[in-house]
């Protein structure tokens, strides 16, 4: 059983964990948040999300001025200034100009590609929240339209622009190689470490594939029930440190936590 004190850091996928995957809402984990906040817990966000997204939403959440992982480990803050990442690679810019020369060979449309608008109409977000989305800084979003078939082929070829290709609950993502979202978070807690003299101990969430190599990284893990095709499946082999929730969302993020950390009575 873990304890409840200020060693322990929160590391959480926000999209299909923290956040309900349809609305959005993370009721059933507000108990939890305040909890932390109480005992003084970090909770750090680490997710495919933007830094221009990431930081209302803590603010909603009462947890400003948490060090975050954005887009899937391209972009690392803390204390409100950007850390150095794995290999930071082209600017989003130059990103999405590498992506322009795959698209006559491969069907497949970016955020880029689309206005505030469009992205609010698929994604259920609001305007605002669109347009926050559209703020990228590393990434680039993917809505493959191609054969599933082919992915290995553009996987193969983005390589060649020296960027890769993960996978998220609801989307794809294109990144500078090299970065990712367990990477982000060793750099992360050796940031955190050379500050404070002090390594935490860390309790990871996570639902989608691109969720793996933090849920890795991470001393305990939970894995939320997920709406990806494809299954996370973790190679590590302390096991008795991973649970698997029977729900998805923030129901399977608080039970994840009650598995973890409810204390005896």
């Amino acid at each position: 059983m873990l304890r409840l004190n200020s060693s322990l850091m929160i590391v959480t996928d926000l999209d299909g964990s923290l956040l309900d995957h349809h609305d959005y809402n993370w009721d059933a984990a507000s108990e939890w948040l305040a909890r932390l906040k109480q005992q003084a817990i970090p909770v750090v966000f680490c997710s495919s999300k933007t830094a221009a997204e990431m930081i209302p939403l803590q603010k909603r959440l009462g947890l400003t001025g948490t060090p975050f992982i954005a887009e899937n480990g391209a972009f690392i803050a803390f204390d409100g200034e950007q850390i150095a990442a794995e290999e930071p690679g082209e600017n989003y810019l130059a990103l999405c100009r590498s992506l322009k020369t795959l698209q006559p060979t491969f069907r497949f449309a970016g955020f880029h590609d689309f206005s505030d608008a469009e992205v609010a109409r698929f994604t259920g977000l609001t305007l605002a929240e669109a347009s926050q989305s559209r703020l990228r800084d590393a990434s680039e979003v993917i809505l493959w339209r191609d054969d599933s078939e082919k992915l290995e082929d553009f996987r193969m070829a983005l390589t060649e622009h020296n960027l890769a290709l993960t996978q998220g609950g609801r989307f794809w993502h294109v990144m500078p190689a090299g970065c990712g979202k367990g990477i982000a978070l060793q750099q992360l807690q050796q940031h955190l470490e050379q500050r404070s003299g002090e390594k935490r101990t860390t309790l990871g969430l996570g639902d989608g594939p691109n969720d793996v190599p933090m849920l890795e990284q991470v001393d305990y893990a939970v894995v939320i029930k997920g709406f990806s095709k494809t299954p996370v499946i973790l190679t590590r082999r302390d096991q008795q440190n991973v649970y698997h929730t029977a729900h998805a969302g923030p129901l399977g993020w608080r039970e994840g936590l009650d598995y973890f950390l409810a204390q005896p009575e």
